[in-house]
């Protein structure tokens, strides 16, 4: 196996493991039907992002430092910060019972919304060679527009599976409660997306032209 294979094996691993603490320890339990479904599919997703994925692009994903300054701090939220705020909110709900479950209709909705969601992101990353982890131009690797695959739709496809998946977390969890962190962080993914396109449309060749024929930045027919 590859190094970069290997990373992305061991990076995968890290991130459940940092998640089935969150969900465990605050739920108190093991036998958390709902938090295994969650674990289950962020792995397969986890996979899906980075088996096969081009060599380059790994190598840029691990690149963190580079991104602007103000990036660092919203990154840190969306991927971390806020996950877990919603993972341990989901716990707690779990041990004292806040919520008293929820539908069934509603896991299974939230679940096939992940899974599209899911492969939205793959979709995009696989369209896009420039799919960085951070914002910043990517004059080393001859940054162009990019408007093929999901790009054709709508300006961000990653951030749009990001931010459907941070909102129906919750109802694969079964907890209302949980929607609150869900819904901060899925705010600060649209105002990444603001600044993101901002920062594109000055100083990326090509983007306002891009951003003309493609209206909507997250949202298809909505914004």
């Amino acid at each position: 196996m590859r190094l970069a294979g290997v990373k992305s094996l061991v990076s995968i691993c890290f991130s459940l493991t940092i998640t089935a603490v969150c969900l465990f320890g605050s739920a108190g339990r093991l036998d958390w039907s709902n938090a295994w479904v969650l674990l289950g599919l962020s792995l397969v997703a986890g996979l899906a992002f980075t088996v096969g994925r081009n060599p380059e692009l790994a190598a840029e994903r691990r690149n963190v430092k580079a991104g602007k300054s103000w990036d660092k701090v919203l990154v840190g939220i969306t991927v971390l910060l806020g996950p877990m705020a919603v993972w341990i909110t989901a716990g707690l709900d779990d041990r004292f019972h806040w919520s008293n479950g929820i539908s069934s209709l509603a896991f299974i909705a939230g679940l096939a919304a992940a899974v599209l969601a899911g492969a939205l992101i793959a979709w995009a990353m696989r369209s896009n060679r420039f799919f960085s982890s951070v914002v910043r131009i990517q004059k080393d690797r001859g940054h162009t527009v990019v408007d093929g695959g999901p790009y054709r739709f709508i300006r961000h496809p990653g951030y749009a599976g990001m931010f459907v998946f941070t909102l129906v977390t919750p109802l694969i969890l079964g907890s209302y409660w949980a929607l609150a962190p869900a819904a901060a962080t899925a705010s600060v993914i649209v105002l990444r997306t603001i600044m993101e396109d901002s920062t594109l449309h000055n100083e990326l060749d090509g983007y306002a032209d891009y951003a003309r024929r493609v209206r909507y930045r997250l949202l298809p027919a909505i914004w």
